[in-house]
């Protein structure tokens, strides 16, 4: 079944920007399938929606839209900043780390034809710095783990690629090394903080995965 504005949930809207829970497997934007994606399924209702971020395909979760060319600019400009653009995700991973809390920090080079991204030397062209902070919450007894994660900087495939190099791939990811099945892979924006682009007002916006659904069921402690 082909996704419909009905499912999905709308965390505010006004006349600047609309934030709202992107289902798992819907695209931000359209891409080559063709398939119905999110950003037309908001103009069909507002008709002045603009894409400021992104998120994969795979992954679910709060993402912010503009309303108006202006409001675009203005919030295009935040997503640059990490410290005015605050985004945090859950993501399950394969194993464990053996660090509770870490940060990670590399350099990355997004190869464009395969689609995917490499942790690489800083002296290679095209490199750019990637820094995540991560919190191990919970884990089970098959080595699973799931971990809160805060991006400071926002690179193509950044968490997925910067876990999976470590040996950590994220649940589900096959692109990355993960051997666990699932539909997609288990990473969700669970949080996003934003300035309004025209009050200046901090909002601070927050969606749960479902977690009566695999992998997120895997934990006790929720």
């Amino acid at each position: 079944m082909p996704f419909t504005l009905e499912d999905i949930k709308i965390l505010y809207e006004d006349r600047s920007m609309i934030v709202v829970v992107k289902p798992s497997g819907l695209p931000s934007q359209m891409d080559k399938t063709g398939n119905i994606d999110l950003l037309t399924l908001l103009n069909n209702k507002y008709g002045d929606a603009f894409l400021i971020h992104r998120l994969d395909t795979a992954t679910g979760g709060v993402m912010v839209y503009a309303r108006g060319k202006r409001a675009a600019g203005i919030l295009s400009g935040q997503v640059q900043d990490h410290e005015i653009f605050k985004k945090t995700y859950l993501a399950v991973l394969d194993k464990t780390p053996t660090e509770v809390k870490g940060e990670l920090v590399d350099y990355l080079y997004h190869d464009k034809r395969q689609n995917k991204s490499f942790v690489v030397k800083n002296t290679k062209s095209g490199a750019k710095l990637a820094r995540l902070s991560y919190e191990i919450l919970a884990t089970n007894n098959d080595g699973n783990c799931l971990v809160k994660v805060r991006l400071h900087t926002g690179r193509s495939h950044q968490i997925r690629v910067q876990f999976a190099s470590r040996g950590l791939p994220i649940y589900g990811d096959g692109k990355y090394g993960s051997r666990c099945k699932m539909k997609g892979f288990a990473l969700w924006s669970t949080s996003v903080v934003v300035r309004h682009p025209i009050t200046n007002e901090e909002i601070k916006c927050d969606a749960e995965p479902n977690y009566n659904e695999i992998p997120w069921n895997l934990f006790a402690v929720q």
